[in-house]
């Protein structure tokens, strides 16, 4: 019996209703992305494309878990100023720090170093998965992304960083790009840190100033000339109200850095009007006294004879400057005896990379098409895959040089890339299983029967599992499954041994001619008759007709 009010009072009819249960709301995370089967297909497409070129340049297979040893990873990563330093971590119950993988290139050094004595050296390997990455989410920055990493570890040649830019230069052709619609770009972090010890910042008490300039630099496509500046300087507010401090150079400093990575952007831009809207941060001027036209189009030595002339206003013998631009000379010499000397691959001093691991070469892939967003604005893909020279990663672990160079393809950002690319062109079709439906509700084994049959025989199939009642519903349910065809059998149809097959692709075109629901029932477009024991054969036929492929 509920309690007695107080005088006065009056009960309400709401009172006495039973509260509803608490719902959760349904929500994606900022920064992840849920994907589809067209999506999905689209990515196997391209994992098993890139494969088959991994495989042609002899490299072989490995996997590594998502989760690794945080001490094992190490902290490389250019977002600092993210909670653990842009990595997603968390303590086992044995007080040991795990965090999710921020590349694959750092499990890869822990694998290499805890099974150093059992592979063959030099070892060459590819591994394909999904990276995380503790950063602030925004337009094409993902906290979850795939990339597909090749790598040899134990060789200190340059023939091993010139094959790696010769094998991603043959990965962008094998997904379907030109020549002329990519560049693999190829710097050397000696030549920067060359730079940077002429102004002052050498030594090891210096690293972490230098580490912040060159990440300053690699963030021009995100801020602009004028925002690598400011980085470079006494620091940066962005929108939000958040400061980043600075490299602290004064002007001269900053002008002289900036003036080899303008070069490279020269160097590396065609000099029209419609390239100026599309690369609207390039705008730092190098004057070479020759006029522009003599970078338009810059060959190897072209860009040798510009660094040379930079090498001159550093006004003192700097070793590591001279090292290497000497790599790059070697790289360039093997890239254009094996034929790619073609403009696929540049030498260009404005790539960086952000991450604080790599020793010498650098790789960028950037995609030159034009493109626009859906306001018509042109869009600037920037890096789709990158990499390099790593010499010092494994030795964490064993004490001793182990040199090691490797490349990325971002799947995630590339695949976002060639949507833009395609977005004015149909959507490649994604077709699902051919649906069995169920007419007679007692006769469920033999629907079943057929599904089983098909699949035998190699073809996509399943049984419809909702409510039977409605025939209808059935139908429509294999349209939203997107089924090629369904298979009907009625008890008139059972007493004749035979089966209907309804082909809904034609029948959809066959629909949008016809006038009336009467006319439609009376006609069956695009739906036949065939005996049981063919039902394998005609389904077959009807696939091959709409050159219909699962694998």
């Amino acid at each position: 019996m509920p309690p007695a009010l107080p005088a006065g009072t009056t009960r309400r009819m709401s009172d006495n209703k039973p509260k509803k249960p608490h719902k959760l709301k349904a929500r994606r995370p900022r920064g992840l992305e849920d994907r589809g089967p067209a999506e999905i297909a689209a990515t196997e497409r391209m994992l098993a494309t890139i494969r088959r070129v991994y495989d042609l340049y002899g490299f072989e297979p490995v996997e590594t878990p998502a989760i690794e040893y945080t001490d094992a990873l190490g902290k490389f990563l250019p977002d600092q100023d993210r909670p653990n330093e842009g990595v997603f971590s968390f303590q086992d119950d044995d007080a040991q720090w795990l965090s999710l993988r921020y590349d694959l290139t750092a499990p890869l050094a822990r694998y290499v170093a805890e099974n150093f004595d059992a592979l063959p050296k030099p070892y060459r390997s590819y591994r394909a998965g999904y990276v995380y990455r503790n950063e602030k989410p925004g337009p094409g920055r993902f906290r979850q992304f795939m990339q597909f990493d090749a790598d040899t570890v134990g060789s200190a040649s340059p023939a091993a960083d010139a094959e790696i830019c010769m094998m991603a230069a043959d990965a962008m052709e094998a997904l379907g790009f030109q020549r002329g619609q990519y560049v693999v770009k190829v710097n050397n972090r000696k030549v920067l840190d060359g730079v940077l010890e002429a102004i002052g910042l050498g030594g090891e008490e210096n690293a972490g100033r230098r580490l912040t300039v060159l990440r300053a630099i690699d963030k021009l496509d995100k801020f602009g000339a004028d925002g690598v500046r400011l980085l470079l300087g006494e620091g940066r507010k962005d929108e939000s109200g958040d400061f980043t401090k600075g490299a602290g150079l004064n002007d001269i400093e900053i002008q002289l850095v900036l003036s080899i990575f303008a070069a490279g952007l020269v160097l590396a831009s065609p000099v029209s009007a419609s390239d100026a809207q599309v690369r609207p941060h390039d705008t730092l001027a190098f004057q070479s006294g020759r006029g522009p036209d003599w970078y338009a189009r810059p060959t190897f030595e072209s860009v040798f004879q510009t660094l040379e002339i930079y090498r001159g206003k550093l006004g003192k013998v700097v070793r590591a400057f001279d090292d290497g631009v000497a790599e790059l000379r070697l790289i360039a010499e093997l890239v254009e005896a094996a034929g790619y000397g073609d403009g696929r691959i540049r030498i260009d001093p404005s790539v960086v990379r952000g991450l604080e691991y790599y020793t010498g070469p650098v790789f960028e892939v950037e995609l030159l098409l034009p493109a626009n967003d859906e306001k018509g604005r042109p869009v600037r893909f920037g890096s789709v895959g990158g990499g390099g020279r790593y010499d010092g990663l494994v030795s964490r672990f064993r004490g001793e040089a182990v040199p090691a160079t490797g490349f990325s393809i971002g799947v995630s950002r590339l695949q976002a890339a060639l949507d833009v690319i395609n977005r004015d062109q149909p959507p490649a079709q994604v077709y699902g299983p051919v649906v069995v439906t169920i007419f007679d509700r007692e006769r469920i084994a033999d629907y079943q029967k057929m599904v089983a049959t098909l699949r035998n025989a190699g073809i996509r199939a399943e049984l419809y599992l909702g409510n039977p009642k409605n025939m209808g519903n059935q139908l429509k349910y294999a349209d939203r499954r997107n089924a090629p065809c369904v298979v009907i059998q009625g008890s008139d149809e059972k007493a004749r041994g035979e089966v209907q097959i309804k082909d809904l692709i034609e029948g959809a075109k066959a629909a949008a001619a016809i006038a009336s629901n009467a006319e439609w029932r009376e006609r069956r477009p695009a739906q036949f008759s065939c005996k049981e024991s063919k039902l394998v054969e005609e389904v077959k036929k009807l696939l091959d007709q709409h050159a219909i492929r699962w694998t």
